[in-house]
């Protein structure tokens, strides 16, 4: 029985501690979260499941910590790796292993070099590992076409597309995608960098390193998509010419040349979802996932079935690039080895 402990419970958290609950060889023994209205209450309470847990959500982490003794901890609070940098260090220094869906931990970037750098060192010193995942990134735009390209002799491309109906997506995402906003709203928050999809530059890097090129550039384009209809979700509802969702491109360039593209568009309304990875190289890979990902359980799913992995990975802050594959865990946490 793997004992976590849940720092953060948002929407995204709260969906990572359902599925422990739901899943054998799991089990809840604390959480963490600063919102006043859900610190004391139960978590079963706060999660929405049909029982009491029998744990209460507290404001501290280190004491949580050593009343819990948790195996590993799931931090699910912000996308920025700087912001989340007290909350890690304070569980480390308990020597707890951690995942997390901070988006930036995924493969930090020169900018977070030297906050990477600190809690690698605090992950070696505390002799556990740290592990940055989620949908995006972390597998449909960076370890998946990775992945593919396994089987390929040459590889002188790779092209990823990611086209999402919003509707269906958690509230923060439909605001995060500035559904709802006026052009010059929308504008306005992409300068000010509270509009985008944080990601793009951590999955291009990956992809530039698992392929062994030197990236000479990246660049991360945003643009908006234009409702040319009414559209409304469970929770928003967007007017013709409001912004109904994000165009975002990212590119990563060897002396020029187009190596790697990213696309997502995101938006409310959009007629068919899907994910798809093109390889352009020896063989030419092609792969689409009809319908596409769902990026809410998709992202709790991959932390939940991280577990078992980042618990036997080597010290450190570790990608999805260095670690074992992981699989759906369904109760067995026994690491790749082959039975008689």
């Amino acid at each position: 029985m793997i004992r976590v402990l849940h720092v953060g419970l948002g929407p995204i958290g709260a969906a990572v501690a359902r599925q422990i609950v739901a899943r054998k060889g799991f089990q809840i023994v604390g959480a963490v979260d600063i919102d006043p209205l859900k610190v004391g209450q139960d978590v079963g309470a706060v999660i929405g499941t049909a029982r009491k847990l029998r744990v209460k959500v507290a404001v501290d982490i280190g004491k949580t910590i050593k009343v819990s003794e948790p195996d590993v901890a799931v931090l699910c609070t912000s996308s920025s790796l700087k912001g989340v940098l007290p909350e890690l260090l304070e569980v480390l220094k308990h020597r707890v292993p951690i995942v997390t869906t901070t988006e930036e931990a995924a493969y930090p970037q020169k900018a977070n070099r030297a906050v990477a750098k600190r809690i690698d060192e605090a992950a070696r010193k505390a002799n556990v590992a740290v592990l940055g995942t989620g949908v995006n990134p972390g597998f449909t735009m960076d370890a998946l076409p990775i992945a593919l390209s396994a089987v390929c002799e040459r590889v002188d491309r790779v092209e990823v597309q990611r086209v999402q109906d919003a509707r269906i997506r958690r509230l923060p995402f439909q605001q995060k995608i500035g559904a709802g906003l006026t052009p010059e709203e929308f504008q306005g928050k992409v300068e000010s960098g509270s509009v985008r999809h944080v990601g793009f530059t951590e999955s291009i890097q990956m992809i530039g390193d698992a392929m062994g090129w030197k990236l000479d550039e990246i660049t991360d384009d945003v643009s908006s998509k234009i409702a040319e209809k009414a559209v409304t979700s469970e929770w928003l509802s967007v007017a013709a010419g409001q912004v109904c969702g994000i165009i975002q491109d990212g590119v990563g360039f060897v002396k020029g040349e187009r190596r790697i593209t990213l696309r997502l568009e995101a938006y409310l309304g959009a007629p068919a979802s899907y994910d798809s990875v093109l390889i352009d190289g020896s063989p030419r890979i092609y792969s689409k996932i009809d319908g596409g990902v769902h990026g809410d359980i998709a992202t709790a799913s991959i932390a939940v079935n991280s577990i078992p992995a980042i618990l036997s990975a080597a010290p450190g802050l570790r990608t999805m690039r260095d670690m074992r594959l992981p699989s759906f865990a369904g109760g067995s946490t026994t690491p790749g080895v082959i039975s008689s």
